[in-house]
């Protein structure tokens, strides 16, 4: 029986006539409505005709999570009094709940994008509800992506709505054509706000790390709510780990604990969600708590501040998620759980000071996460650089360029970028690209069945307290009666499924070969050769250490599966790796190999080896006695690029020579060169041969004669090389008859002379139209007054300095008119004598 006082109360009901004459009028619609206004439930089942008497239509609803699609599905058939799978079922990975009756199924964004790809057209499908799409997951963001696309071109006939918890709503309208923003008002009580910062500073999160006291403190804060507050509470935590440290911390609170996040058991999230008992509830949640799933009985709120979002470091092969601080949107999301059934508080663990420095919003996943899903989702849907797809965001250039390398080094793409037959394959696995060549490849070498569970290991980080070794963790998960292994079985089963019967069963060795096999081949560029001491070096390059106390400190080899770089760290963490041979390394690692002459600049010489290297990792080296002419000369020149010009031999004419070519570059432009390194660098051909292709080695290179090399840079060809002394002369003739040098080293060439010198010369000399800035010196050859207007300096300026140095220098002249005076570098007395 249908629940119709339930379905009454739900405040989004006063939207839905509003969302029906828009999908009517436009064919899309944009969904704002609070948590726990019944846009999740309520919509979904008037939009398939099952409440308020409108056409019957078969309605599809994406969620960003399993946990939230299984929850939604299950309350949609309570309120119709029914059992999941009947009109109302869920697929998740892994698991389906789904009759021949049902017409509103809900489905993970993972799920919808693999039916996408097995059948663009959705048949039977006549609405789409992409829910929770203000989060911007990946999934999310490419699965709207692709259904604009299917609307535009097979079936314009397909209902689109984006239902979104917050009001930034505005981009999705654009997305899709401007369609209509619907808002639904909900039923919000007054929150407090209590700001309950630290007693002290706490360390700022990094990598998968939280301080141990600001966790502490939240556990603090959680008995002091207990105490101040009637209800639930609710306290929001980054990751699993803390719930579980936090959860800890809390026993003996007087309160049931419970933890809701993506592992906990089904039991387990069912009672949370089934409302409170008879006693007070501590329910510790991850961010899925925010707006995916509604948890009765709350009326506290306890926000840690802090959340996890994926990371890559792409060039060092790296991907993992990171502590970050929540975004404001994300407080208010959390803070508004309080109020949804009476007045209620947050307690958040941090300041009002600090609140407004936070984010607005959380980054969207496209800007932050590993794409190389993404980007063989887009190939296969053939779009393989992305551009073509209505996104609201565009994915960076640099993330798709090594999503691209990746899938090419996993043959999923050809060169184009197209997807391989291969490729189309890995993308129905449902797993990334890395994990599913380990399964396919793997299955080849290890056995179908030791394959999927390796895979299915690495699918799904395993707890901590399995270890860090891989192989151990899959004896454990094998034998293990916890919530991680009976998921882990699951999807085992699953993954054997999809190699079907062309794979081996066991195939042959140990499962510790087997699990480095597999690892290996997910995660090549991270083999890693030991180097002492626990410390190892991946093929990426980037160098990785074991804790102290793991037992794979001594092996020789390790496939890495699992690492993450702490901040300021020069190498990675290990967190789960497997012990291999040589062998598996190479078979692993086969594209990364190199074998060959190497020639480089290595501390500050030409370095000429023969080298075999996987990746960064040196596996063979010998001294190379003749190296190809070349690739020395390549040596040389990239030695030029790093430590500069400077290798050259520069004596003082040379410098000024360059300095001089330099200052009409600068003022008069072609034909005369630009002589910065960069630029000498790229015209090497013309200026530093033949006597950088005759050099080997550093020693070579400082021989050179880099003024004499220099000249070949003039314009000779314009005849204005023979200008050069006339337009930027090394030396100028001063009034008293001397040649003195000019430094051309400033912005403007600094002529320095003592001042009777210049007597009688009424204006500033100039070389290329350029004045002389005039450094005018003591009789002693010290600065007495600078100046670029020679006429001012003897109408004004002179009087002064006059004044000051005669009595200084009395032997010297000083006449009144030093404009009208004979310049001289004698003193009075010789000027006398002569």
């Amino acid at each position: 029986m249908i629940r119709t006082d339930a379905l009454d109360q739900l405040p989004v009901r006063t939207a839905v006539p509003a969302l029906e004459r828009a999908l009517d009028e436009r064919g899309a619609a944009v969904l704002c409505a609070p948590p726990g206004t019944g846009k999740t439930t309520l919509v979904p089942l008037v939009l398939a005709g099952l409440t308020g008497g409108g056409p019957g239509r078969r309605v599809l609803v994406a969620e960003p999570r399993r946990i939230a699609a299984r929850a939604a599905a299950r309350r949609m058939a309570w309120l119709l009094g029914e059992r999941t799978g009947d009109r109302v079922g869920f697929t998740v990975r892994g698991e389906r709940a789904v009759g021949p009756d049902t017409v509103v199924e809900v489905v993970t964004t993972g799920v919808l994008l693999q039916r996408l790809q097995r059948d663009q057209e959705l048949a039977g499908t006549d609405v789409v509800v992409i829910d929770e799409c203000h989060e911007r997951h990946l999934d999310a963001d490419t699965a709207a992506a692709f259904l604009l696309d299917v609307r535009e071109t097979i079936r314009p006939e397909l209902r689109l709505v984006a239902a979104s918890a917050t009001t930034d709503a505005q981009g999705w309208a654009r997305l899709l054509g401007d369609a209509p923003v619907v808002e639904a008002q909900g039923v919000s009580h007054p929150v407090e706000v209590v700001w309950a910062p630290p007693p002290a500073p706490v360390r700022p999160p990094h990598g998968m790390r939280v301080d141990p006291a600001l966790l502490t403190h939240v556990a603090t804060v959680v008995r002091r709510a207990l105490t101040e507050r009637e209800g639930d509470v609710l306290c929001f935590l980054p990751g699993v780990g803390e719930i579980g440290r936090v959860g800890g911390m809390l026993a003996g609170a007087g309160a049931e604990i419970l933890q809701v996040h993506g592992r906990a058991p089904a039991a387990v999230q069912d009672a949370v969600l089934a409302g409170p008992s008879d006693g007070r509830r501590v329910v510790l949640a991850t961010s899925v708590a925010e707006s995916s799933l509604t948890v009765p009985g709350v009326r506290v709120v306890v926000d840690s501040g802090l959340a996890r979002e994926p990371r890559t470091d792409h060039a060092r092969g790296l991907s993992a998620l990171t502590t970050v601080r929540a975004s404001r949107a994300a407080g208010r999301q959390r803070a508004g759980r309080a109020g949804r059934e009476a007045p209620g508080a947050v307690y958040r663990c941090w300041d009002a000071a600090e609140d407004g420095r936070l984010a607005a919003y959380p980054s969207p996943e496209i800007k932050v996460a590993d794409l190389a899903a993404f980007a063989l989702q887009a190939a296969c849907w053939g779009a393989p650089d992305a551009s073509g797809l209505a996104l609201l965001d565009p994915p960076p250039a640099g993330a798709m360029a090594a999503a691209r390398e990746v899938l090419g080094a996993v043959g999923a793409v050809d060169t184009s970028g197209r997807a391989t037959d291969r490729g189309v394959r890995m993308s129905r696995l449902g797993v990334h690209p890395r994990l599913a060549r380990a399964l396919l490849d793997g299955a080849q070498e290890v056995g179908g069945r030791r394959a999927a569970e390796v895979v299915a290991l690495l699918s799904e980080e395993p707890p901590r307290e399995y270890g860090d070794d891989l192989a151990h963790a899959l004896r454990t998960a094998r034998r293990g009666g916890d919530g991680y292994a009976a998921r882990w079985r699951q999807e085992v089963r699953r993954l054997s499924q999809s190699l079907g019967r062309a794979k081996g069963d066991d195939g042959t060795g140990t499962d510790d070969a087997a699990v480095g096999v597999v690892a290996a081949l997910a995660f090549p560029e991270r083999v890693a050769r030991a180097r002492g001491e626990g410390a190892f070096l991946m093929a990426s390059g980037t160098g990785a250490e074991l804790g102290n106390g793991s037992r794979l400190r001594s092996a020789p080899w390790l496939a890495v599966a699992v690492a993450d770089r702490p901040a300021h760290a020069a190498s990675a963490r290990v967190r789960l790796a497997a012990v291999v041979d040589e062998d598996t390394a190479q078979l692993a690692a086969a594209h990364l190999r190199f074998s060959g002459e190497e020639v480089r600049w290595a501390d500050g010489d030409v370095v000429a080896r023969s080298v075999e290297r996987l990746g960064a990792i040196e596996l063979s080296v010998r001294t190379l006695r003749r190296p190809a002419p070349a690739l020395v000369r390549g040596a040389l020149l990239e030695g030029l690029r790093r430590e500069g010009s400077g290798l050259l031999r520069w004596s003082r004419d040379s410098e000024q020579l360059r300095l001089r070519l330099a200052f009409l570059h600068r003022v008069l432009g072609a034909p005369w060169p630009d002589v910065s390194d960069e630029a000498l660098l790229a015209r090497a051909d013309e200026w530093l041969e033949p006597e950088l292709s005759r050099a080997g080695r550093r020693a070579d290179l400082a021989r050179i004669d880099a003024g004499q090399a220099l000249r070949r840079l003039l314009p000779w060809s314009t005849g204005d090389a023979a200008r050069l002394d006339e337009l930027a002369p090394e030396r100028i003739e001063v009034p008293s008859g001397s040649r003195i040098r000019l430094d051309y080293g400033g912005e403007q060439p600094v002529l320095a002379v003592k001042l009777q010198e210049l007597f009688g010369l009424r204006e500033t000399p100039r070389v290329a139209g350029v004045p002389l800035l005039v450094h005018l010196l003591s009789p002693a050859g010290r600065p007495a007054a600078v100046t670029a207007d020679l006429a001012s300096f003897w109408q004004e300026g002179y009087r002064s300095v006059r004044s000051e140095l005669r009595g200084r220098y009395p032997k010297h002249p000083w006449p009144e008119d030093p404009t009208t005076t004979e310049a001289t570098r004698f003193t009075s007395a010789r000027l006398r004598r002569e």
